[in-house]
């Protein structure tokens, strides 16, 4: 083997660009000239400002992430069957009469029945 024979382990290193030619001349990467091109660039994202547009939810305070809906109370046919005799009327007013249910702040719930 001849010195002139020998080949390199590492390739040439890519030499350095300056100026207009290099990778990060001109504008940087940053485009044009105007609020985009400058440092800091902070610009309002758009979803923000729909966001802005919705009115706030009042009032609800620490109760804000319990559901406004009304479960309805779950009552076995069983029960149903020992208080009520065949052909007689079933509904809320009646259920409460006979003490199957009680009123939630006042008024009636809404009742579920069970088959069991």
């Amino acid at each position: 083997m001849q010195f002139h024979n020998l080949k390199k382990n590492k390739a040439n290193r890519k030499a350095k660009q300056v100026g207009r030619g290099g990778t990060r001349g001109k504008t940087s990467g940053k485009g044009t000239k105007g609020q985009n091109a400058r440092a800091g660039r902070k610009k309002r994202p758009e979803m923000r400002d729909i966001i802005k547009r919705f009115p706030k939810l009042r009032g609800r305070g620490k109760n804000s992430l319990k559901t406004r809906k009304v479960k309805p109370l779950p009552i076995n046919m069983s029960r149903i069957k020992s208080h009520f005799k065949e052909g007689e009327e079933i509904n809320a007013k009646t259920l409460l009469a006979k003490g199957l249910i009680k009123t939630i702040s006042g008024r009636l719930p809404k009742v579920k029945i069970l088959n069991g």
